[in-house]
């Protein structure tokens, strides 16, 4: 048994999210990305002397929403805390946050690892406001402090370590991400760092119940730089402890360029950041019934899309997580059904298979390309209708992702109308068993998969346009006749 097996790995997630409110979470400053340097800043939310913050309402029942979204209890009454440190990003030396009385407390999240069902401990989401980002600039030999992002309101959603592998990790960030596009409180752009985590990690000896020393890596801002950094601290702690070492309680720093972690800083524990209940901002309530309300404005959220695809079309579950599991993709999947319900099935295999591969190899979204729904639909409805083949479908599509077209003028400029015609297929079978003596004999002698070979070989020749289903009968009848 080698090393990495005898220990088990423990993982808990600090997820952020910066949410798409007009404004930011205690003034009136614009909440957005982009703009020049200290643009986007004001006397509040640069911590300036005299001056007092107002809660922006929507950034507690964005809140809220997610709470609901992770089956969370919301606490309907809360407050605001000081999280005190001293950092250069952080003009006021103090970050306004909650510390006991979060607005949402226990919850969870089931997420889908292959073929199980893992549900994940959520302990707690609650607000709090962004810090500045600090430039690391060569030219001038220093660091330079753009404010903008003070004061951008955050939910921090803190899991319990329930998480067991950097897959597991991967994927649950992923649905969160998913989560949050579903009820439309933000973005989740990584590359903005608009939702970002902090890794937790600690190993242990299979069968131990005590966790391990944790280490926590900073501001890991991406979905696969959270699988490398887990991947990599878990087996830096296994190597360290085989070796007799002792892992410390310390805060890393995750370079993905590189694919390794260094040390930051000693961990520091609540009680260094001396909290206290901020006296500039009142406790809060949420009424039961607004609460409510927010629950009953929630969106089909994946799980519930997911079994609906399944109970409705009929799609298989790995198929129907896969469609669920974007919700640009959910959305142009139902905007097709919507159109015609018959093709669900087709527009759902194209989707998963040629569609996803042709995105991945160009790393492109939907949105990037010039695909409709409506396009799409009426594709599928010609292949229904036996108008063309499956391979003639493809080359339809390559035009249609390109250009807003009917797929009906790209079938007749490009000649791709199914040939259903006997007597022309015929010609192009007898040909081809002429050349294939071959597979003729092995059919004969039982080996009936060949008739793939030649159904292919006759597509071929009849340049895609061939119907499969007339050639395949064709060629059975031809040799059998043999």
């Amino acid at each position: 048994m080698n090393n990495n097996s005898m220990y088990e790995i423990v993982i808990g997630l600090e997820v952020h999210a910066e949410l798409c409110t007009n404004t930011k979470i205690y003034c009136g400053c614009k909440n957005e990305f982009g703009a020049e340097p200290n643009t986007l800043c004001c006397p509040v939310c640069m911590g300036m002397p005299g001056t007092l913050p107002v809660l922006n309402k929507q950034v507690v029942d964005y809140a809220i929403k997610m709470g609901h979204a992770l089956n969370c209890k919301i606490n309907r009454v809360s407050k605001a805390d000081r999280k005190n440190y001293f950092y250069p990003d952080l003009p006021k030396a103090y970050q306004i946050s909650q510390f006991d009385i979060p607005l949402c407390g226990e919850g969870y999240l089931d997420i889908v690892v292959g073929d199980e069902e893992r549900r994940i401990g959520v302990t707690r989401i609650h607000i709090e406001e962004d810090a500045g980002k600090l430039v690391h600039d060569e030219e001038i030999d220093g660091t330079l402090a753009n404010y903008n992002r003070c004061g951008v309101p955050l939910i921090e959603m803190v899991s319990e370590p329930d998480l067991r592998s950097a897959e597991e990790a991967k994927i649950y960030m992923e649905t969160i991400a998913n989560i949050l596009l579903y009820l439309g409180i933000s973005d989740a752009k990584m590359q903005e760092g608009s939702i970002r985590a902090d890794v937790n990690v600690s190993v242990r000896p299979r069968g131990q119940k005590e966790y391990g020393t944790r280490t926590e890596m900073k501001n890991v801002n991406s979905f696969s730089a959270v699988y490398r950094a887990i991947e990599f601290e878990a087996a830096r702690q296994i190597a360290l402890i085989s070796k007799g070492g002792t892992v410390e309680q310390e805060t890393r720093r995750w370079d993905d360029t590189k694919g390794k972690s260094t040390v930051m800083r000693t961990k520091e524990d609540a009680q260094d950041y001396r909290y206290f209940p901020d006296p500039d901002l009142l406790t809060f309530e949420v009424s039961e019934a607004h609460v409510k309300e927010l629950f009953d404005s929630l969106p089909e959220l994946p799980v519930a899309k997911m079994q609906r695809y399944m109970n409705d079309y009929g799609i298989a579950k790995i198929d129907a997580q896969q469609l669920a599991a974007n919700k640009a993709r959910a959305d142009f999947f139902d905007e097709c059904t919507s159109i015609n319900k018959d093709t669900a099935k087709l527009v759902s295999n194209w989707m998963i298979g040629t569609i996803t591969r042709i995105l991945n190899d160009k790393g492109i979204e939907l949105r990037d390309t010039a695909l409709t729904a409506k396009n799409l639909t009426k594709m599928i409805e010609l292949i229904q209708k036996g108008t063309i083949s499956n391979t003639a479908a493809k080359t339809v599509l390559d035009e249609i992702l390109e250009k807003d077209i009917d797929p009906e003028i790209v079938v007749k400029e490009k000649g791709l109308a199914q040939v259903s015609d006997t007597g022309a297929l015929a010609a192009v079978v007898a040909d081809v068993l002429a050349n294939n003596d071959k597979a003729v004999q092995d059919y004969k002698s039982g080996k009936t998969s060949v008739v793939g070979f030649l159904v292919g070989q006759c597509m071929k020749a009849s340049k895609g346009q061939g119907n499969p289903a007339l050639l395949k009968d064709l060629i059975v009848s031809e040799i059998e006749k043999k």
